[in-house]
């Protein structure tokens, strides 16, 4: 078995607004705020890159779980706004961090990568030992692209998250995964080299209201668990809306769903963990509670994790 021993989080200084982006895009800010739940979103500077962005996450998350860099055996980063084709931010973020002989791997998936490398960590950690886990997006770069799109541009920020896991027992177990994949619809979700963000919505937010409920039941059933025993849920923080369909779908009250959308917009691969970071800080896991982590994005590529304290 494996545990979550640390998380981290970072979101860039400048905050942008509903009513900037609305001017700026020949919109209403009210607009914005009905269809995605979002009020304002963070934009990281010309200097602030994927890297620099990821380890300032990871810095956090070491120093949380008391873990020094040279102490990981393994280091995964999930991104889907890298800046270039390859090499992918993973090395540099190992050797930023003063581990970089350390094994470094890249997932470049965008809004699930997150949950699918705390899956794999969960996995390789009897091989590995302590593995770190770090998702950062750097989108305001994606949707500064033209033709800007209003419906796409206003939904994405900045930001960076990381967890530790690591063998062994701990306080906050893993005690399950559902993962998922399907290409079928990967052209309505992608984005291509020096070309605009595409997606068509109504066939996102549809497949994502169906697959996220079914593979959080999925995880739960393998684990004898019922949806009303979950503490907190986890989520990728893709759209306030969403959110609550998934809560619905569920037959629970949206209290439950962590959300900070209405902060931080969509941060990609980065949200999850975000989330998980400021959850940790604000109230954290007591004992005997469990937690659900759960994400959809670009593929499609979905799944759940729970974990029990």
């Amino acid at each position: 078995m494996a545990a979550i021993r640390g998380v981290g989080a970072f979101l860039p200084s400048r905050v942008v607004t509903n009513e900037e982006l609305a001017g700026r895009l020949g919109c209403e800010s009210t607009w914005i705020r009905e269809v995605s739940g979002i009020e304002e979103r963070r934009y990281a500077s010309p200097s602030e890159s994927v890297a620099g962005m990821a380890v300032a996450a990871a810095g956090q998350c070491l120093q949380h779980a008391a873990v020094k860099a040279d102490d990981v055996g393994l280091i995964i980063v999930a991104s889907g706004s890298a800046e270039r084709r390859f090499p992918g931010p993973a090395a540099s973020v190992a050797q930023q961090l003063g581990a970089g002989h350390t094994p470094a791997i890249d997932l470049p998936i965008a809004s699930a990568g997150s949950l699918f490398g705390m899956a794999l960590a969960a996995s390789l950690s009897d091989s590995y030992g302590n593995i770190l886990v770090v998702a950062s997006e750097k989108m305001s770069t994606v949707v500064a692209r033209e033709p800007a799109q209003p419906g796409v541009a206003v939904l994405f920020g900045d930001g960076a998250g990381a967890c530790l896991i690591s063998p062994g027992e701990g306080a906050v177990r893993i005690a399950g995964q559902a993962l998922h994949s399907d290409g079928a619809f990967a052209e309505d979700l992608r984005l291509d080299w020096d070309a605009p963000l595409a997606m068509t919505g109504r066939s996102v937010i549809m497949q994502a209201s169906r697959k996220i409920p079914s593979a959080i039941s999925e995880v739960l059933e393998k684990n004898g668990k019922q949806a009303d025993q979950i503490e907190v849920f986890l989520m990728h923080q893709a759209n306030q809306n969403l959110i609550d369909r998934v809560a619905r779908a569920l037959q629970l009250e949206p209290a439950r769903f962590y959300s900070n959308i209405r902060r931080y917009g969509n941060t990609s691969s980065a949200s999850m963990l975000i989330a998980a970071a400021e959850w940790w800080q604000s109230s954290g896991p007591q004992s005997g509670q469990l937690i659900c982590f759960a994400a959809f994005g670009a593929g499609f590529h979905w799944g759940a994790l729970l974990a029990e304290t």
